[in-house]
């Protein structure tokens, strides 16, 4: 990449510790650079309501699902409650009616209670039914959403976003979430209808014993107050360190090559021991609050069932409660406090989810800057004239530099044009305006006279293609790659794109054009996969081509088979080709020599050789480079 692109994050490297604030962190592409706790703060309520906003968003479309679970929540709720009361029933009226000699009550008390328990069981695999597929349906909407999104946004984007932190919104993110769904209906809502129907029983048993029940409410109140403050502070926390981890682990086998060759083994394991303590001791804290919380709760539910027990035997020996109706109390309170320890493992996993929630927000909040057109011009038979008219660009990440100040240019089409020049001169900014990468900040980038911003993807993508000077290519077989630009090509077609550009090493492979190249095309030199790329512009026969560095990573003989196959992917084709080895530059009609982004030099490569100037002197240097 050349030095006028921004550079990607990087933290296989990084000496010092990464920041634990989720909000800078992910806030840092919209430009928030205050570092005020006002501003912080901000951020993080816009953060949570687009969050709030998401989730609302999920769940709008599948209301029949949601309704339908709710009921049978209801339902199962209500039956429960039955199990107690016929308890109850059974002690207080069946047992009496069976020492009489009619056992009916208490054999319906018992059956009755049989049924309820059925009931309850059958209930309960419904709704786990509904609300599990319900919860698939959510995650894979979600997936598909921030995938597809994250494919629209600017390159610059996904140079300054590590796709190691992208990779943990859609695992770990996306796994707190589903924690989340596999829980929030029943540990939540199956909870409070829980809760309020039991106070109900409760209150209709007996008031006074009520009472004491409602009291212990008092310091739940509070704990759950300081359980939800400090839980959310802790899984911000632990969203951010498992993202450094994935970050670290992703760039380090990325780039294993130079790992091993510079013996950078210890290093990273102690740049990966660190930030897996840090995340281990981020987990430690939210369990540690988590703990706490139910260590206070079930406290409080023991103190709260013996002081119940004591008061209800006096009650029961004075006279005021039936023995029955005092077991059915206390059935009762035993299953008050269940739903506490389920409200408190919901949010747990609540406040894990909302962490991660605002990250995946904050992802599809960030705005698609390269929009395609909602009233696309037609471009039915590109001929390649390419126009730039006082094209200004700046990159958006330091928009006081800029790199191509009112830069005007004319590209006949089916002309050759090369780019040269010094290191940050603004080449490569070029081919990415052309390509459509990013938009000029001013000015306008035309195709046949269309402006690109006015033309569909699909137009321009089978208009222009853009060879890099590492060419990617996709595990799978080598036809599939070379058919990228055109995945309905025949079998022959492809055959045949791969003889024009000479690349006779298919035919040597294992299993020819179905060898599976394997990752990034590792099976392949870098020759090769350069031809490789070539082909793939033979078969998807563009009217632009760019081509940025595409011989400066390769030997000798390469390049040559290389600048062979380029005669014949170029041939009437308008071309924009960037070079540092100006071997390449031979083949061009044209040679703009550039410097911080203005043309100082045009002509053909004869006419500024024999001139002289820059262009002779850049000639020059790389001859005695050859030497």
């Amino acid at each position: 990449m050349s030095a006028e692109t921004e550079p990607a994050e990087s933290t296989i490297g990084t000496e010092t510790e990464p920041a634990e604030s989720t909000i800078e962190t992910d806030l840092e592409w919209r430009g928030v650079g205050d570092d005020s706790e006002e501003v912080t703060r901000a951020a993080g309520l816009k953060l949570a309501r687009s969050a709030r906003t998401l989730v609302a968003g999920l769940l709008r479309p599948r209301m029949k699902p949601v309704v339908l679970a709710l009921v049978i929540l209801v339902l199962e709720n209500a039956v429960m409650l039955t199990g107690p009361l016929l308890v109850a029933l059974a002690i207080d009226t069946g047992v009496p009616a069976a020492l009489d000699g009619r056992p009916a009550p208490l054999a319906w008390a018992v059956a009755g209670y049989a049924a309820s328990g059925l009931a309850a069981a059958g209930l309960r695999a419904a709704f786990l039914l509904v609300s599990g597929r319900l919860g698939q349906d959510v995650l894979l909407v979600l997936r598909d959403r921030v995938f597809r999104h994250a494919q629209r946004l600017a390159l610059e984007w996904h140079e300054s976003y590590t796709s190691g932190r992208l990779i943990s919104r859609l695992t770990s993110d996306l796994e707190s979430i589903d924690d989340l769904l596999d829980q929030g209906l029943d540990g939540l809502l199956g909870a409070l209808l829980t809760l309020g129907g039991i106070t109900t029983v409760l209150l209709l048993i007996d008031p006074v014993l009520a009472a004491v029940v409602l009291a212990g409410f008092v310091p739940l109140v509070v704990v759950t107050r300081w359980f939800q403050q400090r839980s959310r502070a802790s899984y911000r926390i632990t969203r951010t360190w498992v993202a450094r981890v994935i970050v670290h682990f992703v760039e380090s086998m990325n780039g294993i090559r130079a790992v091993q060759a510079y013996r950078r083994e210890a290093r990273n394991e102690s740049i990966m021991d660190q930030l897996g303590n840090r995340y281990r001791d981020a987990n430690a804290d939210a369990l540690l609050t988590l703990s706490w919380f139910v260590a206070c709760v079930r406290a409080v539910g023991n103190l709260t069932l013996a002081l119940v027990l004591l008061l209800g035997a006096l009650r029961v020996t004075g006279g005021a409660l039936e023995i029955g109706a005092l077991v059915a109390f206390l059935l009762y309170l035993r299953r008050f406090y269940d739903p506490l320890d389920q409200l408190a493992q919901f949010l747990n996993a609540y406040q894990s989810a909302a962490a991660a929630l605002e990250k995946l927000a904050s992802v599809l909040d960030t705005p698609v800057t390269v929009a395609e057109p909602t009233d696309p011009a037609p471009l039915d038979r590109p001929r390649g004239e390419l126009r730039f008219e006082a094209v200004t660009f700046a990159y958006p990440r330091a928009p006081e530099r800029i790199v191509l100040p009112e830069f005007s240019l004319e590209v006949p089409a089916g002309q050759t044009i090369a780019l040269v020049g010094e290191t940050g001169a603004g080449k490569t900014t070029l081919a990415k305006l052309a390509a459509r990468f990013h938009d000029p900040v001013s000015g306008h980038v035309r195709l046949d006279g269309v402006d690109l911003r006015d033309l569909a993807d699909a137009d321009l993508r089978r208009a222009l293609v853009m060879v890099t000077q590492e060419p990617f290519l996709f595990s799978g077989s080598l036809a599939d790659n070379v058919a990228l630009g055109r995945p309905g090509a025949t079998r022959a077609e492809i055959a045949a794109a791969v003889d024009a550009v000479g690349a006779g090493f298919v035919h040597e492979l294992p299993e020819g054009l179905d060898t599976d190249v394997r990752k990034r095309g590792g099976r392949l030199s870098a020759g090769q996969r350069q031809l490789v790329s070539l082909a793939r512009i033979v078969l998807a026969d563009p009217a632009v081509v760019l081509l940025d560095e595409a011989t400066s990573s390769l030997d000798i003989p390469s390049e040559r088979a290389v600048q062979a196959a380029l005669e014949t992917v170029l041939a009437d084709r308008t071309a924009l080709i960037i070079a540092h080895r100006l071997s390449t530059v031979a083949i061009a009609d044209r040679v703009l020599v550039l410097a911080e982004g203005r043309v100082i030099q045009d002509g053909t490569p004869a006419e500024l050789l024999r001139t002289g100037g820059d262009f002779a002197d850049l000639h020059a240097a790389w001859e005695s480079s050859l030497r």
